[in-house]
């Protein structure tokens, strides 16, 4: 079930870094909400891909609910229901606003990762 494929990995890093620096650095109403939010189900696409011997469909779909839940999360407002409001590590990693634009984001970014994936990386 597990193993390391260091063509899967050494992307999710550099994507990481890219997560970290629009993070740090980038201020706008699109790169940094829409632009993190595709990159990031790109990144968990790529890590798990790495880490994980699944098929690609299946780990695509359970990166996408994955997402999809913690969206839906922000709707419920389970950040405050769990006491985590004030808390900014609860709040980077749960969010803290639903937004529709999001679930779109990572429909893309999941179906982008995917393809690419099948299309240039798979040798399988």
């Amino acid at each position: 079930m597990f193993r390391i494929e260091w063509k899967y990995l050494l992307i999710a890093i550099g994507l990481f870094v890219i997560e970290v620096c629009i993070g740090l650095f980038v201020h706008d109403k699109i790169i940094r909400p829409y632009g993190g939010d595709f990159l990031v189900v790109i990144f968990l696409y790529f890590l798990l891909r790495g880490l994980l011997k699944t098929s690609s469909f299946k780990l695509a779909l359970s990166v996408l609910l994955f997402a999809c839940i913690v969206e839906f999360s922000q709707y419920l407002n389970l950040i405050d229901l769990l006491g985590l409001g004030e808390n900014k590590i609860a709040q980077l990693i749960l969010g803290n606003m639903f937004s529709w634009g999001d679930l779109i984001a990572y429909i893309l970014g999941v179906a982008i990762a995917y393809w690419l994936d099948k299309k240039f990386i798979q040798t399988e």
